[in-house]
């Protein structure tokens, strides 16, 4: 792609998410939220490939249909209560509206089926942007309209974390386990987003910076299926080794940085008198550290089942930057001693 066009779509992502930051009125809001689509299909489509442009097809159609329930929704409040305010969500008709199509934006359980067939069809840096910038715009909005729907956040919680911990069970491509991945997180930080939203926003972080090494380290290898992780001992040792240990944080083990939200999400949740939402939550987590289990499993402790030739592929020069991988992939390993200072920020 012409770098000029592309530095033009990058700033059309960018300036879409940050109108939808700033906004307070619900047409500025669907106004970034749909700059932020437009500019990221060409980017979806760029390769021409016909797996590439069904997804990107798939990824406009849910997105649009999004956008048209979220313009519905706030006309219809707008209509109700004479208020286009985002803080002005009163009546429980368009709220309920409203979260939901936020959750079809950002691939909530129960509307998140199209997540996993679409980032199967893009490669890992469309798939990476996907997962991780595009769930900012429509998270800021769940935010500022979370008192309105306490038990629907609660349902659409505990069911993402469910099925994104079931529905990786049995994948053998990694976009699409990375996918159930997104969900299962995503219901965690919807799960504490009414009781404590710092929370939410520091769950967030933590899995967009622990998405972010894991896709780059898949891209560095150019693994898309977990038959593909058993060569990676012969092209990245080093990163071989690490790799268990950021999936391991992933699935929120102790100590590394994963578990600090869940640890802090589950503590909120007894506060909170909600001690059969905590446990179910824990125990979906148990499916997502199976499938973790399993890559790292495949990666360190098989080997691919053909000749030495194959099994030793040629070391050329990658030209990808490797300093955003290991910036990364320290703060995915190492973030966990400053729970303390988190815990400070979250006090009231």
């Amino acid at each position: 792609m012409n770098p000029y066009i592309l530095s033009t779509l990058l700033f059309g992502l960018g300036l879409g998410t940050t109108i939808t930051f700033a906004s307070s009125h619900w047409l500025l809001a669907w106004m970034g939220l749909e700059m932020n689509t437009l500019a990221i299909i060409p980017l979806m489509a760029q390769h021409h490939h016909p797996r590439a442009v069904e997804a990107t097809t798939k990824y406009f159609l849910t997105q649009a249909t999004a956008a048209a329930m979220l313009l519905f929704a706030s006309t219809t409040n707008a209509w109700l209560t004479g208020q286009w305010d985002i803080q002005q969500m009163t009546h429980p008709l368009p709220s309920t509206v409203l979260i939901l199509a936020l959750s079809l934006k950002i691939g909530l359980a129960p509307v998140h089926s199209w997540l996993p067939e679409v980032l199967q069809g893009f490669d890992l840096t469309t798939g990476l942007i996907l997962s991780t910038w595009q769930k900012l715009a429509p998270f800021a909005l769940l935010l500022q309209i979370q008192p309105a729907g306490a038990t629907l956040l609660v349902i659409l919680g505990l069911a993402s974390t469910l099925i994104g911990g079931w529905g990786g069970l049995n994948q053998t491509q990694l976009r699409k386990i990375l996918a159930y991945s997104s969900i299962a997180h995503l219901g965690w930080m919807v799960l504490v987003l009414q009781f404590s939203p710092t929370l939410a926003l520091l769950a967030l972080l933590t899995y967009i910076i622990m998405t972010s090494s894991t896709f780059l380290t898949f891209k560095l290898n150019k693994s898309t299926n977990i038959n593909s992780l058993a060569i990676s001992w012969a092209k990245t040792p080093a990163l071989t080794c690490l790799i268990p240990l950021i999936l391991l944080s992933l699935g929120g083990l102790p100590p590394l940085t994963g578990f600090m939200p869940k640890w802090l999400i589950l503590q909120e949740l007894t506060k909170q008198e909600l001690p059969c939402t905590a446990t179910l939550a824990a125990l979906t987590a148990l499916l997502s550290l199976y499938f973790y289990l399993r890559l790292s499993y495949a990666m360190t402790l098989t080997m691919a089942p053909n000749n030495l030739i194959g099994i030793t592929p040629w070391r050329t020069c990658h030209t990808q930057l490797t300093l955003p991988l290991a910036f990364f992939t320290m703060l995915t390993l190492l973030l966990l001693p400053l729970a303390p200072s988190a815990l400070a920020l979250l006090s009231p």
